[in-house]
This record gives structure tokens, sequence and C-alpha cells, in this order.
């Protein structure tokens, strides 16, 4: 009688033990998001919060019921490929590629399963991503924030602060060939519009920053213009040094740029972007379609002022100007 009772005992002693385990093993392991972005992961500290923030929207935290796997690829876009290729593999829940349309090109060409929510800035359509915006019909959609359309914008914000400055340099990187096509593309056409005269500089490395700055000083240029990219972003400090040093006039594309001492700042609002980003990525966790969410276009826009580096540089900022900025830095 004693043994059976004990018998019984650690039967159910076991039983106890082993429901936790049993409990655990049937929990589903929670989904993960490859997230690939070409900054710095130091430089992306505010957005990769703004797109957290937009999962919690959906309600999903990471580390809790969420993982999100970063992956900073700091200006090396030929990283790209094999890194796509293995969150491939590994069968990531959502693809999302913020600001990048060369990473959305990549993840597209690598799967037409996976989920990929993107941050572009030209068509999606022209980019062959989608079929169309209102209906993308794919496994891809995300959000079109507009940067080649701000290019005639910021040159001419950059115009009306030095009116005088008719020799403009533009500092591309030629190793982010998307942005930099763009850039050659639409800027000569809205500079012929204003008069203005441009020089192309390129530079992909920090060393090559310091030669186009030795070339815009040579030749003379009276302003310059930074185009959009991740790379230039991450050397906004080098830029916006050599630029005080210098004394050169220069427009940013984006608000980085100017609180560190930048003059001029005009671009769409990355922060929402990357928000919104984020939102659609947790609607896609929780059973909608990318082909059934449409492509969303940004409409908040950021033009940043520096009074107290317009004032360094001798530039009077037209109140006009200071009228219609979002902020003006003193």
């Amino acid at each position: 009688m004693l043994d059976l009772r004990r018998r019984e005992f650690i039967t159910l002693l076991g039983g106890a033990a082993a429901w936790p385990l049993a409990a655990y093993a049937q929990q589903p392991a929670m989904p993960v998001i490859g997230l690939v972005h070409s900054r710095s992961a130091e430089a992306a500290t505010r957005i990769a919060g703004a797109f957290r923030k937009g999962l919690n929207e959906t309600g999903y935290v990471e580390g809790q019921n969420v993982t999100v796997q970063y992956h900073w690829l700091e200006g090396q876009f030929d990283r790209l490929p094999a890194l796509i290729a293995d969150l491939v593999r590994r069968r990531v829940a959502v693809i999302a590629t913020p600001a990048g349309n060369y990473a959305a090109q990549v993840a597209k060409a690598a799967t037409a399963t996976i989920p990929i929510v993107f941050g572009v800035s030209e068509d999606p359509v022209k980019l062959g991503l989608v079929d169309s915006l209102a209906r993308p019909g794919g496994n891809l959609t995300g959000i079109n924030f507009f940067v080649t359309e701000l290019t005639a914008k910021r040159l001419a914000l950059l115009h009306e602060l030095v009116p005088r400055a008719v020799r403009i340099a533009v500092l591309v990187n030629p190793a982010n060939v998307p942005a930099t096509e763009s850039t050659l593309r639409d800027i000569p056409e809205a500079a012929r519009g204003m008069g203005l005269q441009i020089q192309v500089l390129k530079a992909s490395t920090r060393s090559e920053i310091e030669a186009a700055f030795a070339t815009l000083v040579r030749d003379h240029a009276e302003a310059l213009y930074v185009a959009g990219d991740a790379f230039f972003t991450s050397r906004r400090v080098q830029l916006v040094t050599l630029a005080a040093t210098n004394r050169v006039p220069a427009s940013y594309p984006s608000r980085e740029a100017v609180e560190v001492g930048g003059l001029m700042g005009y671009a769409t609002d990355r922060v929402d972007m990357w928000r919104q980003v984020g939102a659609y990525t947790g609607q896609i966790l929780k059973g909608a379609k990318p082909a059934d969410l449409p492509v969303l276009q940004s409409t908040k826009f950021e033009f940043v002022i520096n009074l107290q580096t317009a004032r360094t540089l001798g530039i009077e900022v037209p109140l006009t100007l200071q009228a219609i900025a979002d902020e003006v830095i003193e």
C-alpha cells in the first residue's frame, strides 16, 4: 500500500514537472523582423525608436511578442545581397527596408513570398517594386518619401537663402547608385531654371569627402548641395566641420546635419516615415497582405535653419524663410 501511494506521488510529481515544459513547448515562437538600413546604429537611434513606435501602435512590443534583428550597413552597400539572402534563408516573418531604394530592389529580387515593407525616395512603380500605388499586387508595400521631388525645392531654398551664390557644388555618393542617378537626373534642370551653374563632386569615403572639399575650394564654388544619402548623414559632423572651416554655405538632406551646425536642411520627416514602416510591418504580422496595403506617400516635411551658422557665415536669413521654417535653431 505504501509503495502504491509512493508511486502515485512520484507519478503526480513527474506530471506536474512536465506540464509547464509541455505548455512552454506549445507557445508559438516570436516572429522575427529583419530590418536593413545603410546607416550606423549610432546614427539611427531616433529613427529606430520611431519604427518601434509604429510596431507598438499595432500591438507589437519588441522583446515581448516580436523580435527585431537590426542590420546597419554603415554605407557598405556591397553587403546587401548576402545579407538579404541570409534573411530569406532564415525565413524571417517580414523584411523592413526603410529609406532604401536599392535595399528594396535587392529584397524583391531575393524573395517573392516573404513580406517586404519599404521606404523609397522614388516612385515604387517605376522602380519595379509594385504594380500600382493603390494595389501593390505582390509581396511588397511601404512608403514613398519623395526625395526626388524635393530636389528642386531644396535647391530653390538654398538659392533664396544665398541669392548671390551662382556656382553650386553638388556632392553625391557614387556607391549609392539609385540616389546618385536620381540627383544627377533632376538637379541640372532645376539649376538651369534658376540660372545656377552646377559642379558635381563625388565621395564614398571619409578621405574622398576631404578631397571633394579641396576641389570645391580650389574651383571657388559659392555654395554646396549635399545629395540625400545615408553615408553623408553618418558623416554629417565631418561635412559640417569642413563647410564651416571653408566658410561654404551648405544645404543638407536631413535635420541631423543642421542640429550639429549645418546651415539648412529640407527633407521628408524621416521619423514619421519610419513610424509608418513600423506600423505597416505590424499590420502584416497581424495577417494583412502587402498586396492589399496601398503604398503610402509622405505628407510631412521639415525645413530647418541654423541662425547661428548663418550669422557666422555673414548670411542674413530673410524673415520670409524664417516664417516658413519648421524650426529655427538659434
